[in-house]
């Protein structure tokens, strides 16, 4: 986790002032009906404070400073102190009841990645999870993000867990919190996307620096995380302020052609879409309206529609022809692969080689 561990002392026990001011009546042989006569209060009140049935208030505090000479102060520590003990048990107790709710989340990820605890009880695995959304309970999660007007590409091949988008979500704005960008001009950005068009060629040792640093001025935090079971998605994007957009992408294909697609369809729901929305993509075919419009920018950023026309028309498509058209463009050949191939206009099993698979350090850390 990018974040230190806290370690604080909660202990198991708490001390009612009501002992304490029972054990001062003894010691110093006065009865309770003496104390409730000093202070101008019922017996039956100053009883009650004694067996721990009723709180001392800073009035009361004050009256037990002039009777017994013990600062106000000491008695509303000790009232204070037992009342956060108290509603820390009744948690503990509840957080215990709420460890099925926590087993819904890919938690036992989270831990092997460092976002939570890896061992512990139930209660202190759940305030780990409650931590790491930034929630207090349950429902306030369920209010925080089932409130998030998400969009998906829905998959024909997979089934996606909500709580584990939303678990993989969490990283990347965890992530970014870490991003200082400037405020987001969509100038800036779109300008941006054709500088970070020109770096395709290049191995992600070297393009990835690069593009973070071109999405950060522009406006833009760039993450990538690494899938969570359940999630089986491509990319998101979401807007943490204003003037600060999150683009996350997974790397759930490796190759250089989804990469680079994704990216810039990301990109596309930043420039054209409501700063309201979270876009979470699974990379299906069945896209329409605000999802078609993103492949469509994507895809036309990347190889213009008329020039690819253009190349489309005239055949046999081969491998030489493949890799010139790409030097044209100035991108690289697996992109234009990965187009062919989508289009039906080569078969997947053609030019294979011409795409490049990606590793990223970022997938080894949390």
């Amino acid at each position: 986790m990018n974040t230190a561990k806290q370690y604080t002392f909660n202990p198991d026990y708490s001390v009612h002032p009501g002992e304490i001011l029972g054990e001062t009546l003894r010691a110093r042989s006065i009865s309770q009906s003496e104390l409730a006569s000093r202070c101008g209060i019922s017996e039956k009140h100053v009883s009650q404070i004694i067996n721990g049935k009723a709180s001392v208030t800073s009035e009361t505090a004050l009256l037990f400073e002039r009777a017994l000479g013990i600062r106000a102060s000491l008695w509303m520590n000790l009232e204070s102190t037992h009342r956060l003990h108290m509603a820390r048990k009744a948690e503990q107790e509840r957080f215990a009841s709420f460890y099925d709710w926590a087993k819904e989340f890919p938690i036992r990820s989270l831990a092997e990645r460092g976002w939570l605890l890896s061992t512990g009880s139930k209660e202190e695995r759940v305030r780990s999870l409650l931590d790491f959304f930034g929630v207090s309970s349950p429902a306030a999660w369920e209010a925080q993000y089932k409130k998030l007007a998400v969009t998906y590409r829905k998959s024909l091949a997979f089934t996606t867990s909500f709580k584990a988008i939303a678990a993989w979500l969490r990283i990347g704005e965890l992530k970014a919190e870490d991003i200082e960008t400037r405020p987001f001009n969509k100038t800036n950005f779109r300008r941006s996307l054709y500088r970070i068009r020109q770096l395709t060629y290049l191995d992600p040792s070297e393009f990835e620096p690069r593009m973070k640093e071109l999405c950060r001025e522009a406006g833009v935090a760039l993450v990538f995380v690494p899938e969570l079971p359940g999630t089986h998605v491509s990319g998101a994007t979401r807007w943490l302020s204003s003037d600060k957009a999150l683009i996350v992408q997974s790397l759930r294909y490796r190759t250089d052609d989804h990469f680079w697609f994704t990216f810039f369809h990301e990109a596309a729901h930043t420039l054209l879409h409501s700063k309201l929305a979270v876009f979470v993509d699974e990379g299906s075919e069945d896209a329409s309206g605000e999802e078609a419009r993103a492949d469509e920018f994507a895809a036309n950023l990347l190889i213009p529609k008329a020039r690819y026309d253009k190349f489309v028309r005239i055949r046999p498509i081969s491998r030489a022809r493949v890799l010139s058209f790409a030097k044209e463009l100035k991108i690289a050949p697996g992109i234009v692969v990965g187009r062919l191939q989508h289009d039906g206009v080569v078969p997947f099993s053609w030019f294979h080689d011409l795409k490049r698979t990606f590793i990223f350090a970022e997938e080894d850390v949390s």
